[in-house]
């Protein structure tokens, strides 16, 4: 643990919400179950193996030394089959708990499920489309929380068609581009697979951002669902236009989706992988998030 107390008394992560420590990357030794998030004013400990009391007090005497009002939640999330269990282990939550990141906001809940509204390791990716989105019509698939169509609209998109069949996660989604005066978004809380025929109708679009989960028995699981939606892609996008695919599957590595889009969508050309923010690194990069870009030749 102490590689990632070491990190804590070195950080300096301002107003933004961001990652402040990656054990799950594998470059620090016996710290590889630990993962430190700061999502202001909260700090969020994630284990992959529970931590017993010496160590929840050395985390909790850590943070009392920093600058910030000390509030901070552990997370035990196990590996295997089961769910995670989060717990305030001092201070508040803020209700709403409003976050920044590269300059929207974001409504964050990170005292109930697994993940808490914003993954931190699409930072690059949000960028990467804020900067080139400009009259773009974007369809944004396994929406979530619709964080890419926050940085879309940012970008000056014209319009972005967000697409997910959690209504819940949507709403927040139409939260978020509240909380930013945006316009020019849909939501449509629909199972993608019985839904092809609206999407299509709604396009062509100039970008398709694909980014389901990895594995959610009943709804999508990579290696059998990805081909589905990859033998779409030509049909909805113009000429020229680009398809943002992500994968976050640790046993499935980028290849799995340059040999799947040429099996599938032999038109589609890869482009380049975008970076992960740097403090994602990890002792294996194809275990780690895979966005790779492709374009229509």
């Amino acid at each position: 643990m102490q590689a990632m107390l070491d990190a804590l008394a070195r950080a300096n992560p301002g107003q933004q919400a961001c990652r402040v420590f990656h054990g799950r990357g594998g470059l620090f030794a016996g710290c590889e179950h630990l993962n430190l998030d700061w999502y202001p004013p909260v700090w969020v400990l994630t284990s992959f193996a529970p931590l017993d009391d010496a160590q929840l007090l050395a985390v909790h005497t850590a943070l009392s030394l920093r600058p910030e009002p000390l509030n901070w939640v552990y997370q035990l999330r196990p590996s295997g089959p089961g769910s995670s269990a989060a717990r305030l282990m001092a201070g508040c939550v803020p209700e709403p708990h409003v976050v920044q990141a590269q300059g929207a906001r974001y409504r964050v809940h990170v005292l109930k499920g697994q993940n808490h509204g914003l993954f931190l390791d699409m930072a690059c990716a949000r960028q990467w489309l804020l900067e080139r989105a400009q009259g773009w019509r974007v369809l944004n698939l396994f929406a979530y929380t619709c964080a890419f169509s926050v940085a879309a609209l940012q970008g000056g998109a014209a319009e972005v068609v967000n697409v997910d069949m959690a209504a819940g996660a949507l709403a927040i989604g139409q939260h978020n581009h509240r909380l930013n005066s945006l316009v020019g978004a849909r939501f449509l809380a629909h199972d993608l697979f019985k839904s092809w025929g609206k999407v299509q109708r709604l396009g062509p679009y100039e970008m398709v951002i694909v980014d389901p989960p990895s594995y959610q028995k009943g709804s999508f699981v990579a290696s059998k669902d990805y081909p589905r939606v990859v033998r779409r892609l030509p049909g909805l996008l113009v000429p020229g236009g680009h398809a943002l695919l992500c994968l976050n599957a640790p046993e499935l590595s980028s290849r799995f989706l340059t040999e799947l889009v040429l099996a599938e969508a032999p038109g589609l050309r890869y482009v380049q992988r975008l970076d992960n923010p740097s403090v994602f690194a990890d002792i294996e990069p194809e275990r780690a998030l895979k966005v790779l870009l492709f374009s229509m030749t």
